[in-house]
Protein backbone atom coordinates (compact mmCIF):
# COMPACT_ATOMS: atom_id res chain seq x y z
CA UNK A 1 0.00 0.00 0.00
CA UNK A 2 1.34 3.53 -0.87
CA UNK A 3 2.32 5.63 1.67
CA UNK A 4 -1.06 7.54 2.58
CA UNK A 5 -1.99 10.45 4.90
CA UNK A 6 -5.76 11.48 5.25
CA UNK A 7 -6.86 14.60 6.76
CA UNK A 8 -9.88 15.11 5.55
CA UNK A 9 -12.97 16.58 7.27
CA UNK A 10 -10.99 17.72 10.19
CA UNK A 11 -11.71 21.71 10.20
CA UNK A 12 -8.40 22.24 9.62
CA UNK A 13 -7.30 25.84 8.48
CA UNK A 14 -3.52 25.07 8.35
CA UNK A 15 -1.15 22.65 7.79
CA UNK A 16 2.25 22.80 10.20
CA UNK A 17 5.63 22.24 7.91
CA UNK A 18 6.30 20.00 10.75
CA UNK A 19 4.03 17.54 9.32
CA UNK A 20 5.58 17.61 5.89
CA UNK A 21 9.46 17.71 7.03
CA UNK A 22 11.10 14.21 6.35
CA UNK A 23 7.53 12.24 4.93
CA UNK A 24 7.54 9.91 2.35
CA UNK A 25 4.16 10.32 1.72
CA UNK A 26 2.39 9.21 -2.20
CA UNK A 27 -1.17 10.38 -0.80
CA UNK A 28 -2.21 13.28 0.82
CA UNK A 29 -5.70 13.94 1.41
CA UNK A 30 -6.97 17.38 2.97
CA UNK A 31 -10.40 17.02 1.87
CA UNK A 32 -13.40 19.34 3.57
CA UNK A 33 -11.27 21.50 5.71
CA UNK A 34 -10.56 25.32 5.85
CA UNK A 35 -7.41 25.34 4.85
CA UNK A 36 -6.19 29.25 3.48
CA UNK A 37 -2.80 28.85 2.88
CA UNK A 38 -0.52 24.98 2.48
CA UNK A 39 2.98 25.33 3.56
CA UNK A 40 6.19 26.03 1.37
CA UNK A 41 7.78 23.13 2.29
CA UNK A 42 4.83 21.06 0.21
CA UNK A 43 7.59 20.40 -2.69
CA UNK A 44 9.35 18.47 -0.63
CA UNK A 45 6.62 15.53 -1.00
CA UNK A 46 9.05 14.24 -4.10
CA UNK A 47 7.37 10.90 -4.19
CA UNK A 48 3.77 12.79 -4.40
CA UNK A 49 1.25 10.92 -6.69
CA UNK A 50 -2.23 11.99 -5.26
CA UNK A 51 -2.91 15.40 -3.38
CA UNK A 52 -6.88 16.13 -2.58
CA UNK A 53 -7.90 19.81 -1.64
CA UNK A 54 -11.06 19.07 -2.20
CA UNK A 55 -13.67 22.24 -0.58
CA UNK A 56 -11.31 24.05 1.26
CA UNK A 57 -10.80 27.83 1.03
CA UNK A 58 -7.41 28.11 -1.32
CA UNK A 59 -7.41 30.87 -3.35
CA UNK A 60 -3.32 30.71 -4.16
CA UNK A 61 -0.60 27.77 -3.69
CA UNK A 62 3.02 28.04 -2.86
CA UNK A 63 5.19 28.29 -6.01
CA UNK A 64 6.89 24.89 -4.55
CA UNK A 65 4.02 22.82 -5.21
CA UNK A 66 4.69 22.94 -9.08
CA UNK A 67 8.00 20.93 -7.79
CA UNK A 68 5.70 17.82 -7.46
CA UNK A 69 6.83 16.26 -10.77
CA UNK A 70 5.22 12.94 -9.73
CA UNK A 71 1.62 13.97 -9.44
CA UNK A 72 -0.97 12.12 -11.15
CA UNK A 73 -4.09 13.28 -9.54
CA UNK A 74 -4.50 16.70 -8.16
CA UNK A 75 -8.07 17.99 -6.91
CA UNK A 76 -8.61 21.26 -6.78
CA UNK A 77 -12.26 21.32 -6.81
CA UNK A 78 -14.36 23.90 -4.60
CA UNK A 79 -11.97 26.46 -3.54
CA UNK A 80 -11.68 30.48 -4.51
CA UNK A 81 -8.96 29.86 -7.02
CA UNK A 82 -9.53 32.88 -9.20
CA UNK A 83 -6.35 32.26 -11.21
CA UNK A 84 -3.75 29.60 -11.73
CA UNK A 85 0.34 30.04 -11.79
CA UNK A 86 1.92 29.02 -15.20
CA UNK A 87 4.19 26.51 -12.95
CA UNK A 88 1.03 23.96 -12.97
CA UNK A 89 2.65 23.10 -16.62
CA UNK A 90 5.16 21.20 -14.80
CA UNK A 91 3.19 18.39 -13.69
CA UNK A 92 3.58 16.64 -16.77
CA UNK A 93 2.51 13.59 -15.35
CA UNK A 94 -0.94 14.60 -14.37
CA UNK A 95 -3.72 12.23 -15.08
CA UNK A 96 -6.31 13.44 -13.23
CA UNK A 97 -6.82 17.04 -12.64
CA UNK A 98 -10.35 18.59 -10.98
CA UNK A 99 -10.86 22.36 -11.03
CA UNK A 100 -14.17 22.34 -10.97
CA UNK A 101 -16.18 24.89 -8.75
CA UNK A 102 -14.09 27.59 -8.27
CA UNK A 103 -13.83 31.30 -9.70
CA UNK A 104 -11.64 30.97 -12.48
CA UNK A 105 -11.76 33.29 -15.80
CA UNK A 106 -8.54 32.06 -18.04
CA UNK A 107 -6.21 29.41 -17.62
CA UNK A 108 -2.77 29.16 -18.16
CA UNK A 109 -1.38 28.11 -21.68
CA UNK A 110 1.37 26.22 -19.43
CA UNK A 111 -1.56 23.71 -18.90
CA UNK A 112 -0.69 22.40 -22.56
CA UNK A 113 2.36 20.54 -21.06
CA UNK A 114 -0.17 18.26 -19.52
CA UNK A 115 -0.25 15.84 -22.05
CA UNK A 116 -0.77 12.57 -19.69
CA UNK A 117 -4.00 14.28 -18.84
CA UNK A 118 -6.89 11.71 -19.01
CA UNK A 119 -10.02 13.54 -16.91
CA UNK A 120 -10.06 17.15 -16.51
CA UNK A 121 -12.54 18.78 -15.08
CA UNK A 122 -13.59 22.88 -15.20
CA UNK A 123 -17.40 23.07 -14.67
CA UNK A 124 -18.77 26.27 -12.66
CA UNK A 125 -15.53 28.47 -13.30
CA UNK A 126 -16.18 31.77 -15.03
CA UNK A 127 -14.01 30.54 -18.54
CA UNK A 128 -15.22 32.07 -22.08
CA UNK A 129 -11.92 30.56 -23.67
CA UNK A 130 -9.88 27.30 -23.50
CA UNK A 131 -6.11 28.22 -24.27
CA UNK A 132 -5.04 26.65 -27.90
CA UNK A 133 -2.10 24.50 -25.86
CA UNK A 134 -4.88 22.62 -24.86
CA UNK A 135 -5.24 20.73 -28.47
CA UNK A 136 -2.01 18.76 -27.01
CA UNK A 137 -4.15 16.48 -25.08
CA UNK A 138 -4.06 13.60 -27.42
CA UNK A 139 -4.90 11.04 -24.56
CA UNK A 140 -7.68 12.75 -22.62
CA UNK A 141 -10.56 10.23 -22.49
CA UNK A 142 -13.39 12.88 -20.07
CA UNK A 143 -13.59 16.38 -20.75
CA UNK A 144 -16.68 18.26 -18.25
CA UNK A 145 -16.54 22.35 -18.90
CA UNK A 146 -20.07 22.67 -17.99
CA UNK A 147 -21.48 25.60 -16.02
CA UNK A 148 -19.24 28.27 -17.63
CA UNK A 149 -19.64 31.08 -20.30
CA UNK A 150 -18.54 29.77 -23.43
CA UNK A 151 -20.18 30.51 -26.45
CA UNK A 152 -18.47 28.37 -29.05
CA UNK A 153 -15.71 25.65 -29.12
CA UNK A 154 -12.88 25.94 -31.25
CA UNK A 155 -12.08 23.92 -34.01
CA UNK A 156 -9.28 22.27 -32.30
CA UNK A 157 -11.07 20.26 -30.48
CA UNK A 158 -11.43 17.75 -32.90
CA UNK A 159 -8.11 17.11 -32.23
CA UNK A 160 -8.84 15.70 -29.14
CA UNK A 161 -9.78 11.63 -30.52
CA UNK A 162 -9.44 9.81 -27.59
CA UNK A 163 -12.35 11.82 -25.77
CA UNK A 164 -14.67 9.07 -24.57
CA UNK A 165 -17.27 11.46 -23.12
CA UNK A 166 -17.47 15.53 -23.79
CA UNK A 167 -19.88 17.39 -21.02
CA UNK A 168 -20.76 21.05 -22.20
CA UNK A 169 -24.13 22.18 -20.94
CA UNK A 170 -25.20 25.05 -19.38
CA UNK A 171 -22.84 27.44 -21.12
CA UNK A 172 -23.95 30.01 -24.04
CA UNK A 173 -22.91 27.59 -26.78
CA UNK A 174 -24.57 28.52 -30.30
CA UNK A 175 -22.98 26.30 -32.56
CA UNK A 176 -20.61 23.64 -33.21
CA UNK A 177 -17.34 22.75 -35.24
CA UNK A 178 -17.39 20.41 -38.06
CA UNK A 179 -14.09 19.10 -36.40
CA UNK A 180 -16.66 17.64 -33.63
CA UNK A 181 -16.79 14.97 -36.12
CA UNK A 182 -13.22 13.62 -35.67
CA UNK A 183 -13.78 12.61 -32.29
CA UNK A 184 -14.66 9.03 -33.21
CA UNK A 185 -14.79 7.30 -30.11
CA UNK A 186 -16.58 9.34 -28.11
CA UNK A 187 -19.41 7.72 -26.44
CA UNK A 188 -21.41 10.51 -24.72
CA UNK A 189 -21.89 14.11 -25.90
CA UNK A 190 -24.01 16.19 -23.04
CA UNK A 191 -24.65 19.91 -24.95
CA UNK A 192 -28.11 20.40 -22.89
CA UNK A 193 -28.75 24.15 -21.87
CA UNK A 194 -26.88 25.97 -24.28
CA UNK A 195 -28.07 27.97 -27.49
CA UNK A 196 -27.95 25.31 -30.03
CA UNK A 197 -30.15 26.22 -33.44
CA UNK A 198 -28.33 23.63 -35.65
CA UNK A 199 -25.97 20.79 -35.56
CA UNK A 200 -22.98 20.07 -37.60
CA UNK A 201 -23.51 17.43 -40.32
CA UNK A 202 -20.32 15.92 -39.10
CA UNK A 203 -21.99 14.83 -36.21
CA UNK A 204 -22.99 11.74 -37.77
CA UNK A 205 -19.18 10.65 -37.76
CA UNK A 206 -19.53 9.85 -33.96
CA UNK A 207 -21.02 6.40 -34.95
CA UNK A 208 -19.88 5.26 -31.40
CA UNK A 209 -22.15 7.52 -29.93
CA UNK A 210 -24.35 5.81 -27.35
CA UNK A 211 -26.11 9.00 -25.35
CA UNK A 212 -26.19 12.30 -26.95
CA UNK A 213 -28.11 14.99 -24.64
CA UNK A 214 -29.60 17.76 -26.55
CA UNK A 215 -32.35 19.27 -24.24
CA UNK A 216 -33.31 23.00 -23.78
CA UNK A 217 -31.79 24.55 -26.67
CA UNK A 218 -33.16 26.18 -29.86
CA UNK A 219 -32.63 23.47 -32.79
CA UNK A 220 -35.28 23.52 -35.31
CA UNK A 221 -34.24 20.71 -37.56
CA UNK A 222 -31.68 17.68 -37.08
CA UNK A 223 -29.27 16.69 -40.08
CA UNK A 224 -29.85 13.54 -42.06
CA UNK A 225 -26.55 12.24 -41.01
CA UNK A 226 -27.70 11.75 -36.92
CA UNK A 227 -29.66 8.42 -38.60
CA UNK A 228 -25.32 7.01 -39.12
CA UNK A 229 -25.53 7.13 -35.35
CA UNK A 230 -26.24 3.12 -35.19
CA UNK A 231 -24.63 2.93 -31.79
CA UNK A 232 -27.38 5.60 -30.06
CA UNK A 233 -29.09 4.06 -27.46
CA UNK A 234 -30.20 7.62 -25.71
CA UNK A 235 -31.30 10.96 -27.27
CA UNK A 236 -33.03 13.39 -25.27
CA UNK A 237 -34.32 16.52 -27.42
CA UNK A 238 -36.64 17.80 -25.44
CA UNK A 239 -37.16 21.57 -25.21
CA UNK A 240 -36.17 22.64 -28.33
CA UNK A 241 -38.29 23.93 -31.24
CA UNK A 242 -38.46 21.20 -34.05
CA UNK A 243 -40.87 21.13 -36.22
CA UNK A 244 -39.97 17.91 -38.30
CA UNK A 245 -37.40 15.19 -38.06
CA UNK A 246 -35.57 13.11 -40.81
CA UNK A 247 -36.32 10.08 -41.82
CA UNK A 248 -33.18 8.50 -41.32
CA UNK A 249 -33.94 8.24 -37.29
CA UNK A 250 -35.29 4.96 -38.33
CA UNK A 251 -31.76 4.02 -38.94
CA UNK A 252 -31.13 3.84 -34.75
CA UNK A 253 -31.57 0.79 -34.52
CA UNK A 254 -29.85 0.56 -30.87
CA UNK A 255 -32.04 3.31 -29.56
CA UNK A 256 -33.35 2.76 -26.07
CA UNK A 257 -34.61 6.21 -25.07
CA UNK A 258 -36.29 8.85 -27.21
CA UNK A 259 -37.25 12.09 -25.68
CA UNK A 260 -39.15 14.55 -27.95
CA UNK A 261 -41.24 16.37 -25.54
CA UNK A 262 -41.86 20.05 -25.85
CA UNK A 263 -40.87 20.89 -29.41
CA UNK A 264 -43.56 21.96 -32.46
CA UNK A 265 -43.51 18.62 -33.99
CA UNK A 266 -47.15 18.17 -35.78
CA UNK A 267 -46.20 14.40 -38.13
CA UNK A 268 -43.51 11.73 -36.58
CA UNK A 269 -41.58 9.98 -39.37
CA UNK A 270 -42.48 6.48 -39.96
CA UNK A 271 -39.17 4.87 -39.51
CA UNK A 272 -39.31 5.49 -35.62
CA UNK A 273 -41.95 2.41 -36.10
CA UNK A 274 -38.98 0.20 -36.83
CA UNK A 275 -37.21 0.89 -33.46
CA UNK A 276 -37.45 -2.02 -32.39
CA UNK A 277 -35.18 -1.96 -29.27
CA UNK A 278 -37.46 1.28 -27.84
CA UNK A 279 -38.58 1.43 -24.47
CA UNK A 280 -39.45 5.17 -23.96
CA UNK A 281 -40.99 7.39 -26.57
CA UNK A 282 -41.70 10.33 -25.08
CA UNK A 283 -44.35 13.03 -27.20
CA UNK A 284 -45.84 15.24 -24.82
CA UNK A 285 -46.42 18.60 -25.72
CA UNK A 286 -46.16 18.89 -28.93
CA UNK A 287 -48.28 19.87 -31.75
CA UNK A 288 -49.04 16.05 -33.28
CA UNK A 289 -53.08 16.16 -34.24
CA UNK A 290 -52.81 12.33 -34.45
CA UNK A 291 -50.39 9.87 -33.52
CA UNK A 292 -49.11 7.25 -36.78
CA UNK A 293 -50.70 3.63 -36.19
CA UNK A 294 -47.43 2.44 -35.53
CA UNK A 295 -47.30 3.46 -32.01
CA UNK A 296 -49.62 0.50 -30.78
CA UNK A 297 -46.79 -1.44 -32.81
CA UNK A 298 -44.53 -0.22 -30.29
CA UNK A 299 -46.25 -0.36 -27.52
CA UNK A 300 -47.36 -4.60 -28.16
CA UNK A 301 -43.61 -4.50 -28.13
CA UNK A 302 -42.89 -3.43 -24.56
CA UNK A 303 -42.26 0.21 -25.33
CA UNK A 304 -43.74 2.69 -23.12
CA UNK A 305 -45.32 5.87 -25.37
CA UNK A 306 -46.18 8.94 -23.01
CA UNK A 307 -48.75 11.23 -25.22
Amino acid sequence: MPNKLDLSDQQLTSLPESLINGAALEELILDKNQLTTLPENIGQLANLKTLSLYRNQLGYLPESLWQLTNLETLNLAENRFASLSEGIGNLSQLQMLDLGHNELTALPESMGNLRNLRFFYLSNNHLTALPRSFENFGNLIYLNITDNQFTDLPEWIGNLTNLIELRLYNNRIASLPETLGHLINLKELHAMKNQLAALPGAIGNLTNLKKLVLQDNQLTALPESIGNLTNLTDLDLRNNQLTELPETLGNLRSLRYLDLRANRLTELPSGLGELANLEKLDLRWNKLSSLPGWIERLERRGCTVFT
